[in-house]
């Protein structure tokens, strides 16, 4: 018996490939530090600017970035670093509003489609794809045609242009919830329908939406910017990135960082959010995460 080789202890705890995925997902931490820092400058406004937003500053126009100046000012002679931090109040704003406004009205559509009837989902569905068929920003800018350019209508129009992508998502997950066994058992306990879809269904499709809705704030991102480039959304007088762009495509040679600040915080935004969405379906979808 001295001779047998004594047993190896077994470690007990997750595999490592799993625990690292858990411990660090590259994609959740780049994309909530990109996020954060949007939301860093947009309180940061409110409490604090270098100068004023939209103040004509007794300088030159088209100073490149300086100790007083950081990022330099505009052809008319305004703070770019301002009119930065100014503008990423404007797109939290922006993307606030229309995520909430899509959410707000597509998930209970989504819940309403998987928990009716057959004609009755299908009808809802239906109806989903019509209104999927029109892109956000064209939609957008049919309203602002109709009701004029503003902010407040960019954002609605994005909102109801997104309303399609969170009823598809949601419909789905609730489809798979609703044949688990715990629906069926508060079916047969005699649970209304509307109280299954608070205490079973909507908890259950939270993680979706809440993907859904990171993807969705960088699209409304960029529709909000695209709009202020062509003159339909926010309009002159209030600092926005795509009316930075809007306003510098004239000076590209001459003074090439004006395209290229605001631009590089669309496209900063934009990464973060769309990152920060691959990591949380990455960390909220059990098959995903067992990978």
């Amino acid at each position: 018996m001295s001779g047998l080789p004594l047993p190896t202890a077994v470690p007990v705890g997750p595999a490592p490939g799993r625990g690292a995925r858990r411990g660090l997902n590259p994609s959740l931490v780049i994309g909530g530090v990109l996020v954060l820092l949007v939301v860093g400058l947009a309180l940061l406004s409110y409490v604090w600017t270098p100068w004023p937003p939209m103040k004509v500053l007794p300088v030159e126009a088209y100073q490149t970035p300086n100790a007083e100046h950081w990022l330099g000012t505009d052809k008319l002679r305004r703070d770019v670093f301002t009119q930065i931090l100014v503008g990423a109040r404007t797109t939290l704003y922006v993307g606030l509003v229309a995520v909430g406004v899509a959410a707000l009205v597509g998930v209970p559509v989504g819940i309403l489609a998987a928990m009716s009837p057959g004609w009755l989902g299908q009808l809802v569905m239906r109806t989903n794809d019509v209104l999927l068929a029109f892109p956000a920003l064209l939609l957008a800018i049919m309203f602002a045609a109709l009701y004029g350019g503003s902010t407040r209508v960019a954002m609605i129009a994005i909102g109801i242009a997104t309303i399609p992508a969170f009823a598809r998502i949601t419909r789905s997950g609730a489809l798979g919830v609703m044949s688990s066994e715990y629906v069926v058992a508060a079916r047969a306990a005699g649970r209304s329908p509307l109280a299954i879809a608070w205490r079973h269904v909507l908890p259950n499709v939270a993680g979706l939406v809440i993907v859904q809705a990171s993807v969705s704030f960088a699209i409304a991102i960029l529709a909000e910017a695209a709009l202020a480039y062509l003159g339909l959304g926010t309009p002159t007088g209030q600092a926005s990135w795509g009316r930075m762009l809007y306003e510098a495509q004239t000076t590209l040679r001459s003074a090439p960082h004006l395209a290229l600040i605001p631009g590089a915080a669309i496209a900063l935004s934009v990464l973060g959010f769309n990152l920060f969405g691959d990591g949380l379906r990455d960390r909220l979808d059990p098959k995903l995460e067992a990978r």
